[in-house]
């Protein structure tokens, strides 16, 4: 798991593992009796009742002898409640109990008289500890199975996500890929962001997408889009008509919602080896960005509407292509990136960004280009309101090398 998001390898499920500790020396997880890890409170959290403890008995040497300052420890298992479990809850109720009577009847530590030790107030604080010692367990217990179903709402939908949006291998047919996807739902995997890739008999093709929307529906439509992307790609014809068949399961989801406004913007591409060339189809999608010989610029093209929108158009989308050779890298992103805001507003500027790093260096590969952009957004912007996902492509050989094909 990266700082800001979820870099998509193949080896997931090293990191379902429980118990491992996150990259950066991250503190280990708690492992709760069904295997999921349930996140471990901050340490501040954690030391809290022990910091009010000392803070009350320090409270008692400085105050004047009449102030009942150990009443205080009344509030302790409610505090220690936050962040620990219920037996050690019970362990800081009988701390309490057993402070309240050191302070109240202890003449060498505090001047009190043994007697008051029973004295009727002091007897109410007890009993009032003990109360609220046993709410503080009723809380605790409370608190870690609401934490516990979190985790597995969590653990599915990231399951999910990962089920949509498959871990991109490393080669992909004669291409060199490397994903990122980061949901803007806080904690959660869930987006309508999408994006794929695939080798077929007609070349290594891909999609990058931006449904309209957010939620559970968002996800349903990416499922959709996803299911009939990797169908039509192995079907004969050109990006223009996997768009077309994309377009027409889209407007069958839209019939069935019903939603006479839920479009997808997208990309198509298709990378020609023998060729050394790129197609794209832009269904109102961000333009590629295409890093070779330390430039940076954005492949336009003949402007397309977003799908699921194609029958407001009087002509069907017109396809582009563009040189791409060894040593070049296609950046495909959703908006999620350009327009994330810095604190004075100013949006993340992607091709200066891209420029300033690999501007008179070596050729970057997807991986490199990737990891600069999961370390630099985050200096950016703080804030995430919306889903990011990018994909890079790089081809892997001069036209005429071979990578295994998807099944």
């Amino acid at each position: 798991m990266d700082r800001w998001g979820e870099r998509i390898l193949p080896r997931i499920g090293r990191d379902r593992l429980p118990g491992v500790g996150r990259r950066g020396g991250r503190r280990a997880e708690i492992v709760d009796h069904s295997g999921l890890a349930v996140p471990r409170p901050p340490a501040w959290m954690r030391w809290l009742p022990v910091g009010y403890i000392a803070f009350v008995m320090l409270l008692e040497t400085v105050t004047p002898t009449p102030w009942a300052v150990s009443f205080l420890l009344i509030a302790l298992p409610v505090i220690a409640a936050y962040a620990l479990g219920p037996v050690s809850v019970a362990v800081f109720t009988v701390v309490a109990v057993t402070l309240e009577g050191v302070v109240a009847g202890t003449p060498c530590c505090t001047g009190h008289n043994i007697h008051e030790l029973w004295e009727n107030h002091h007897v109410a604080a007890y009993i009032a500890t003990g109360l609220v010692g046993i709410l503080g367990m009723a809380l605790a217990a409370h608190r870690r199975r609401q934490e516990q179903h979190l985790v597995r709402a969590n653990s599915v939908a990231e399951v999910l996500m990962r089920t949509l949006l498959r871990p991109v291998p490393r080669q992909v047919g004669r291409v060199l890929a490397a994903g990122l996807y980061r949901s803007g739902e806080v904690g959660t995997m869930v987006g309508g962001d999408l994006y794929d890739i695939r080798a077929t008999p007609s070349g290594e093709r891909a999609i990058i997408g931006d449904v309209r929307g957010k939620g559970l529906q968002a996800v349903r439509t990416v499922a959709d889009i996803l299911g009939s992307f990797r169908e039509a790609v192995h079907d004969p014809g050109d990006l223009p008509a996997v768009a077309a068949r994309m377009e027409r399961r889209l407007n069958r989801e839209a019939e069935e919602l019903p939603d006479d406004e839920l479009f997808v913007t997208a990309v198509l591409v298709e990378y020609d080896a023998p060729a050394r060339r790129v197609t794209i189809v832009n269904h109102g999608h961000i333009e590629p960005v295409l890093i070779s010989r330390g430039e940076v610029t954005a492949l336009t093209g003949p402007p397309a509407l977003p799908l699921g929108l194609g029958a407001l158009a009087d002509e069907d989308p017109v396809a582009y292509t563009h040189r791409f050779h060894r040593g070049d890298v296609l950046l495909l992103c959703t908006d999620g990136l350009i327009e994330a805001r810095d604190h004075t507003g100013a949006f993340y500027p992607l091709l200066d960004r891209l420029h300033h790093r690999f501007h008179g260096g070596p050729a970057p590969g997807p991986d490199d280009v990737i990891d600069f952009l999961n370390t630099d957004l985050p200096r950016h912007t703080r804030l995430f309101h919306d889903d990011v996902a990018l994909l890079a492509l790089a081809p892997c050989g001069d036209g005429d090398g071979s990578g295994h094909r998807d099944p």
